[in-house]
C-alpha cells in the first residue's frame, strides 16, 4: 500500500460530532465479515493491494464459521488498521446463547482454536487481546462504522427488507448523529439505504454511488461468506466522494474442503458458500 496520505479532519474517535470529509486523494478499502476464510480474505487483500488503497479498516466478524479464524486474525491484525467488534467476536468472548446451532457449534471450536496448546501462549494472549480491544462504532471525517446498525452497533441486522420499515430506518437515520455516510457489514448483503427510502443494490450503481447531501447506510457486504446468491467475495472502497462494491473470485472449493476436514463444523457452512446463502 502506498503510505498513508493525512486526513484533512480533526474528528476524534469517538466523538459525536462530524469532521471535514476526507481528501479525495485517500483511498479507504472497508472489509467486513471474513468468517475465518483465508482464500477469501487473500483474494481481497490482493485486488485491494492492485487498487493501491490507502488505508484498510475491518467491520468486524472477523472470525467464526469458517475454518481458519487464527490466520485471519493474524493477516486483519497485520494489513487492517483496525478491527470493530462483530457478533461473533462477542461471542468468543462472552456469550453465543443467540446464535442458532451451527453457528453455536462454529464459534465454540473457534473459541478452541484460539485458546490451543500447540500454540506459543503468548500468541493465543495477543489473538484475545486484539478481541478484546475492539471497540463497537468508530467515527471520522462524516463517517460513523459499525458492524451491525447505529441503533445497535454489534447485533441488529439491516437487510433490504428494512428499507420498508420506516421507524427502523428513520431511528438509524437519527443514531448516525450527523454522519453522512454509515458503513455496516453483518447482513452479508452489499448495497445502499439513503435516507429518502429504498434499497440500491450495486447492480444499481455498477459505475460507484456518488455521494449527495443525502445521508446513507452502506452494507460493505461480505468477503468470506456472500448472502446475495453470488460465491464471489464482497468489499467496499471510498476516496471521500464515491463508492464502490467490488467483487473477487476466490477458491471457495478449497475453503469448503477445508471446512469438511474439521469435524466439529456443520457441513451447511461448506455448502452455502457455493451458493453465496
Amino acid at each position: 500500500m502506498r503510505s498513508c496520505e493525512k486526513i484533512a479532519a480533526t474528528a476524534l474517535q469517538g466523538d459525536n460530532r462530524v469532521g471535514t470529509l476526507l481528501r479525495p486523494s485517500v483511498m479507504i478499502a472497508f472489509i467486513s465479515d471474513i468468517h475465518s476464510n483465508t482464500e477469501a480474505l487473500t483474494a481481497c487483500l490482493q485486488e485491494i493491494d492492485r487498487l493501491r488503497v490507502d488505508r484498510i479498516l475491518c467491520l468486524g466478524d472477523i472470525i467464526g464459521y469458517g475454518p481458519e479464524p487464527r490466520e485471519t486474525l493474524l493477516t486483519v491484525m497485520q494489513r487492517a488498521e483496525f478491527s470493530l467488534l462483530g457478533n461473533h467476536e462477542h461471542g468468543a468472548m462472552f456469550y453465543a446463547s443467540d446464535f442458532n446451532p451451527r453457528a453455536r457449534a462454529a464459534i465454540d471450536w473457534t473459541r478452541d482454536q484460539l485458546n490451543r496448546k500447540d500454540r506459543p501462549r503468548e500468541e493465543n494472549m495477543r489473538l484475545w487481546n486484539y478481541l478484546d480491544g475492539m471497540r463497537q462504532e468508530h467515527r471520522e471525517a462524516g463517517m460513523l462504522l459499525v458492524h451491525g446498525s447505529p441503533r445497535d452497533p454489534v447485533r441488529e441486522y439491516l437487510v433490504p427488507r428494512d428499507a420498508q420499515d420506516v421507524q427502523k430506518m428513520a431511528e438509524c437515520f437519527e443514531r448516525m448523529d450527523g454522519a453522512r455516510t454509515c458503513f455496516v457489514g453483518h447482513s452479508h448483503v452489499p448495497g445502499i439505504y439513503p435516507q429518502s427510502g429504498g434499497f440500491l443494490t450495486p447492480a444499481d450503481f455498477p459505475d460507484g454511488f456518488r455521494l449527495g447531501d443525502e445521508p446513507v447506510i452502506v452494507n460493505i457486504g461480505s468477503v468470506g461468506q456472500p448472502r446475495d446468491g453470488d460465491p464471489r467475495a464482497a468489499f467496499a472502497t471510498f476516496d471521500g466522494s464515491t463508492i464502490r462494491i467490488h467483487r473477487v473470485e476466490y477458491d471457495y472449493r478449497a475453503t469448503m474442503a477445508k471446512i469438511r476436514a474439521v469435524s466439529a463444523l456443520p457441513e451447511y457452512l461448506a455448502e452455502r458458500l457455493a451458493q453465496g446463502r
